[in-house]
């Protein structure tokens, strides 16, 4: 989103930062840029427990964390700390990010977490010229994967160039609604995301 500040604090509580009704907390809004973060275990247990505990996160519709891929200490920490309604698998086309995908599928199901589904980043480029599309990194992969894992594909996300840049310089919403092929594969994704959740949290 583009955002440098820090967020503020007040009577020992963090208070998020909010963007276009978005309330966002990030490790990187609280350590200088350009430092280094060096990830060890305790580290990361103790990241995601004041995210959970110490930020003013007041009401939301829903929570979103953004992890990194694979099955390291931060989804660990997260599983065991709260009660997820859900696992949204974001992968690219390729093998190589497939296997991330595959483990972290995996993992969360024996911790009991719902997988909604999986999400194919990058899965195509369409010329601006043409509208031709090329899979640069493939085809077909996360769609493959999702079947053979029995879960649903959400969507497949086209690789564009000024989403790129516009995520740099701090307005990426705004592109994806003014793209309609963006805003019709995000909203597809944010509707299939929200159908799944709805299934995942009925009482049983």
């Amino acid at each position: 989103f583009g955002i440098h500040d820090r967020p503020l604090v007040k009577n020992n509580r963090i208070i998020p930062i909010e963007h276009k009704g978005i309330k966002l907390m990030s490790m990187g809004f609280l350590v200088e840029q350009g430092t280094p973060m060096i990830w060890r275990g305790p580290m990361v247990h103790q990241a995601v427990e004041q995210f959970l505990r110490d930020v003013e996160w007041g009401g939301l519709d829903i929570l979103v964390v953004d992890l990194p891929p694979g099955t390291g200490d931060a989804q660990m920490t997260l599983s065991q700390k709260i009660k997820l309604d859900g696992a949204v698998i974001v992968s690219t086309p390729q093998n190589l990010a497939l296997i991330d995908a595959r483990k972290g599928v995996a993992m969360f199901q024996k911790m009991d977490v719902p997988i909604l589904g999986i999400v194919e980043n990058m899965s195509g480029f369409f010329c601006p010229n043409c509208n031709h599309e090329t899979h640069i990194f493939g085809h077909g992969g996360a769609a493959a994967e999702a079947k053979k894992l029995g879960v649903p594909l959400l969507a497949s996300l086209p690789l564009v160039p000024e989403l790129v840049q516009a995520s740099d310089d701090g307005h990426p919403l705004d592109t994806i609604e003014s793209n309609e092929r963006l805003a019709v594969a995000y909203t597809n994704m944010t509707n299939a995301v929200l159908n799944r959740m709805t299934v995942a949290v009925e009482p049983k």
